[in-house]
């Protein structure tokens, strides 16, 4: 009898575990806009692959984009580590798209905003589209 009451509990356990898992939305917009930046940051060009949808992938399959990223950052090491922060200034999303607004606080004590388009596709977001607006005292629009 106590083993058809363990079973019983067992098997309610790994149901409600499989439910939960199965409906976690994943990571949201600002979520993924900041790991974007990051991966940026980090010159992580098979995560911004992930990150990114198709319209940022210049039509390349992941390892083509990420060789050929490496291959033009290669002589640029500097242009990567330059932030110490990257903060959520603002999130506007609607339905299956969003707007992310970023500021990176740099390393050098400036600050950078950027505007991220997203997606949602196949139950994720990916990054479309990436604006550089500028610093944060004089916004380039």
């Amino acid at each position: 009898m106590l083993t058809a009451i363990v079973a019983v509990l067992l098997f309610a356990l790994i149901a409600a575990l499989i439910f939960a898992v199965a409906r976690d939305p994943g990571p949201g917009p600002a979520d993924v806009a900041v790991a974007y930046e990051e991966a940026w940051d980090r010159l992580d060009f098979d995560a911004l692959w992930t990150l990114s949808g198709p319209e940022l992938r210049d039509g390349m399959g992941r390892r083509e984009y990420a060789d050929a990223k490496r291959s033009a950052y290669a002589a640029r090491p500097e242009l990567g580590g330059l932030a110490s922060a990257v903060v959520v200034e603002g999130v506007d999303a609607t339905g299956d798209a969003a707007v992310v607004r970023t500021r990176l606080v740099l390393s050098d004590g400036d600050d950078t905003c950027n505007e991220l388009q997203l997606a949602r596709r196949s139950e994720r977001w990916v990054v479309v589209g990436y604006r550089m607006l500028g610093s944060a005292e004089s916004p380039v629009i």
